[in-house]
């Protein structure tokens, strides 16, 4: 018995079950188009759910700069320092999701 992955949800199943216990898909009734339509599925959520960390992380990033700004004559404060890290967290944060982005849409290509 050896462990495989689902082609739909990509977890870890027997290769001997009849269908996936994560997501209910019937292994042994699933044609070859019907499981290309899962993975491209699956490939579209994935780059869209990375797509809205960017967004996310953009939108940190501004809310720490409008931040950096609005406290510029209390430098010492707390709320400086926080807008501070916040720019910097949603910055690099933008930076590696988009890296990501293209590492997953290059190896998107590939398949």
């Amino acid at each position: 018995m050896a462990v495989i992955n689902c082609p739909a949800c990509s977890k870890k199943i027997s290769d001997k079950a009849a269908e996936c216990s994560h997501c209910g898909l019937e292994i042994a009734n699933a044609s070859g188009d019907r499981l290309t339509h899962i993975r491209k599925v699956n490939r579209i959520q994935r780059a869209q759910t990375l797509l809205n960390q960017s967004f996310i992380a953009m939108l940190l990033f501004c809310a720490g700069f409008l931040g950096i700004f609005w406290y510029d004559d209390m430098q010492a404060s707390w709320q400086y320092l926080l807008s501070m890290i916040i720019c910097v967290v949603g910055f690099f944060g933008y930076i590696i999701t988009r890296i990501r982005l293209i590492i997953f849409k290059r190896t998107s290509k590939e398949l």
